[in-house]
């Protein structure tokens, strides 16, 4: 089985920097990617509230035969349980349609800046870390702003944030933001949803590696030292997306693809989502 190399966050808990994402795969067929996915050699799930698959996600790692401490299982905190209180109850009710008593990774999916209440809300999480029903604790969608208030409010710095990031939105002042204050980086989107997959330069550079474009995007990724969990409930892309260990981008190629971002996002700004 393929060894994917591991991220170690500012807490000393390792991640493994490929996953596996269940964004916008339906309750019902979230066991079957799942088992797919732990099957080919996945062993970090990322899922949400708001994605409602949680069960899904549980169902296939018990069924899997693969040891619950032997997967890395994130979920995220959906946006109307902001709130200490509320934010509390919602990962007692993520722990039960998991079937585990702690996640590895907990995460505020979005600030949601105009109803203030995030840095009330990380305080809840910095308490679920101290009881030990979360690991790990980080946040989603947050800009520096955001990262820089949790800083001057809160005694924890986040274990990671998780950010739009591919291609055609780079995020380098963010991404330089979190490699200064020790906070890892996640890319959701990671091809920006097959976007930039007919790229002329990305076509030419996966056909001098002999790999597909997502293929030749996810090793950039990787090689920028993204945290990054591709979705597919295709058996056969799965498959493809864990096999991006037998190559590695020249510096030249690594900079043809830095000179693609445009700055374009296709996901909600975090500084306007409500």
């Amino acid at each position: 089985m393929t060894d994917v190399p591991r991220i170690t966050c500012n807490d000393g808990v390792t991640i493994p920097q490929l996953g596996f994402g269940v964004f916008q795969i339906p309750p019902d067929d979230t066991a079957p990617a799942v088992r797919t996915a732990l099957d080919t050699g996945y062993r970090h799930i990322d899922t949400a509230q708001m994605y409602r698959n949680e069960q899904g996600v549980g169902q296939a790692i018990a069924e899997s035969g693969v040891r619950r401490e032997d997967v890395f299982v994130t979920t995220k905190l959906d946006n109307d349980q902001h709130g200490y209180e509320a934010a509390m109850a919602a990962l007692d009710a993520s722990l039960q349609r998991l079937g585990t008593d702690y996640v590895d990774l907990f995460l505020i999916h979005w600030p949601r800046a105009a109803a203030d209440r995030y840095v009330e809300t990380w305080t809840a999480f910095e308490k679920l870390r101290a009881d030990g029903r979360a690991r790990s604790i980080g946040v989603s969608n947050f800009t520096s702003a955001h990262l820089d208030r949790l800083a001057a409010e809160t005694a924890t710095v986040p274990a990671v944030n998780q950010v739009e990031l591919h291609p055609q939105l780079q995020q380098p002042q963010l991404r330089e933001y979190h490699r200064s204050h020790g906070i890892a980086t996640e890319a959701w989107s990671p091809i920006a949803q097959g976007g930039v997959l007919d790229d002329r330069t990305v076509r030419a550079l996966a056909d001098k590696y002999g790999k597909t474009p997502a293929q030749l995007v996810l090793r950039w990724h990787l090689q920028l030292g993204n945290i990054v969990f591709p979705k597919s409930v295709t058996p056969s892309r799965i498959s493809e997306n864990f096999d991006v260990f037998d190559f590695e981008l020249a510096a030249d190629d690594m900079a043809a693809i830095g000179a693609l971002d445009e700055g374009r996002r296709i996901g909600p700004d975090p500084d306007t989502l409500s």
